[in-house]
């Protein structure tokens, strides 16, 4: 039995079943061919559960699960099909997202079943249940909160929602692999629908904790899309034993830039890492980690591994120390003149694989950054006049990455060797509270210089060395809500 190693997200597998036309289903059933069962279930637990990251238990309590085809669908349009009535009738069920998962990846069935008609769904939403019906939560684990996070000491904190209650997590199509999730007359389908849990938290300037979903889905099997391997030291070929080592699944966006699709930690003691499940595609597999010395590491890179894979040995280059990246957010609004407002930011650190692979993205070990990269701005002191603000640190390798291509055969790994190490910074703002729709004129910023010297020099390039501190260039996002 293959044991399944701790993921930082939690998996919704919606089992979407399309009959066929036949005797014996006609026989009982009057709907048209294209009917389709769901059956919806949820999986692992996070790379930012203790002892390497803050949390103990994260849970969410579910009320619903809906399906559109059209992708610019607005919430409670016509177009939504229910994929878990008999949940949306009865009581809220409650999850934890840092769970135990079953042999099988998922933590929890939702016990739903329902008919649905075969398209191409472009748009899932997931609705959760507000903090007014916390009574109405089975078993609640949040006392009179329905959603809520339980720290390392045992505290109990509210994990508060805005219009999500009401309208809904929302997955759009660019978040679902393949732009789309299709299913056909006859065919049997499993859609999964990832919860990145550790980037889906933020703390608030007066300590309460807000959700700000990351979620993707696509089709998946529910046997074998997995992909394996093990990260080691490339000087002593052990795995980096009683440190933390995050490892991501990440996949191109439409500008080329890896994006995280699914992360995971590594084993502590054997270095061995598990996706599961995936859904089909090509992925770039990314690792960083610091050993139980405080020794840190370049990035592994190896790209081009799909799941049925097993990645094999990914070495890690010894760095000494981790680089550090110090920056502000600014927020204002499209008034005359513009006023502060707020925004959510998902800040990462993207570094080139080599020089002419990809852009990828950083996983940041929990212990160094609790809520992953995401920030919300607020009004403060130090931000510029009429903006809110929020400042940021990431601690990033020092050191180019170690990168191989994929090989049945076994991946040969090189490290760049030219100076300096450049990395990006990238920034994508959404509307608080939404369920994950972009906000300001651009939604997204790409910064690629340090800030200016104190007497007023453009910075240069955002180069970072280990043990040493870069101030980046200041994000400054207009136009927003």
């Amino acid at each position: 039995m293959r044991k399944f190693l701790p993921v930082s997200s939690a998996l919704i597998l919606l089992g979407l079943f399309i009959f066929g036309c036949n005797s014996s289903y006609n026989s009982m059933q009057t709907s048209t061919p294209q009917a389709a069962t769901v059956n919806t279930t949820i999986s692992d637990p996070a790379a930012c559960q203790v002892p390497n990251g803050e949390f103990a238990h994260v849970y969410v309590s579910i009320t619903d699960v809906e399906a559109s085809t059209n992708a610019d669908a607005g919430s409670g349009d016509s177009s939504f099909v229910d994929l878990t009535p008999t949940l949306k009738a009865g009581a809220p069920q409650q999850v934890d997202l840092l769970g135990e998962a079953n042999n099988q990846c998922f933590l929890a069935s939702l016990g739903s079943t329902q008919e649905i008609q075969a398209g191409s769904y472009q748009q899932i939403r997931i609705m959760l249940a507000p903090d007014s019906s916390a009574s109405s939560v089975p078993k609640n684990a949040c006392g009179s909160y329905a959603n809520c996070v339980v720290l390392s000491d045992g505290t109990v904190h509210d994990l508060a929602l805005s219009s999500e209650a009401q309208t809904g997590l929302k997955i759009p199509s660019g978040q679902i692999a393949g732009g789309s999730f299709n299913v056909s007359s006859g065919q049997t389908e499993d859609l999964d629908i990832d919860f990145n849990t550790c980037s889906s938290i933020i703390q608030e300037g007066n300590g309460t904790f807000r959700l700000k979903p990351v979620l993707h889905a696509g089709e998946v099997s529910t046997t074998s899309t997995s992909i394996n391997g093990t990260i080691v030291s490339s000087a002593s070929g052990k795995p980096l034993v009683g440190g933390t080592v995050v490892v991501a699944a990440e996949q191109p966006d439409s500008t080329g830039v890896d994006r995280i699709v699914m992360s995971t930690a590594a084993d502590p003691t054997t270095g061995g890492f598990v996706f599961c499940p995936l859904p089909a595609g090509s992925y770039d597999i990314v690792a960083v980690g610091v050993d139980g010395a405080g020794v840190a590491f370049s990035l592994g890179v190896e790209t081009g591994v799909q799941p049925g894979e097993t990645a094999g040995t990914i070495p890690l280059m010894e760095s000494t120390m981790q680089a550090t990246i110090n920056g502000q957010i600014t927020s204002q609004n499209s008034a005359m003149p513009p006023a502060a407002t707020v925004a959510d930011v998902q800040v990462s650190a993207l570094q080139q694989a080599t020089s002419s692979g990809p852009l990828v993205t950083i996983p940041l070990l929990p212990s160094q950054n609790l809520m992953s990269g995401a920030y919300a701005t607020a009004p403060g002191s130090t931000c510029p006049t009429g903006t809110d603000c929020a400042s940021y640190t990431l601690m990033v390798p020092g050191v180019w990455p170690n990168t191989g291509v994929y090989s049945s055969s076994g991946s040969r790994f090189t490290q760049a060797t030219a100076t300096p190490v450049t990395d990006t910074v990238d920034l994508q703002a959404e509307e608080p509270g939404s369920g994950g729709a972009p906000d300001c004129s651009t939604s997204e910023i790409k910064i690629t210089t340090a800030a200016p010297t104190a007497s007023g020099v453009a910075g240069g390039p955002l180069a970072v060395a280990p043990g040493q501190t870069t101030t980046a260039a200041t994000a400054a996002f207009t136009g927003c809500q």
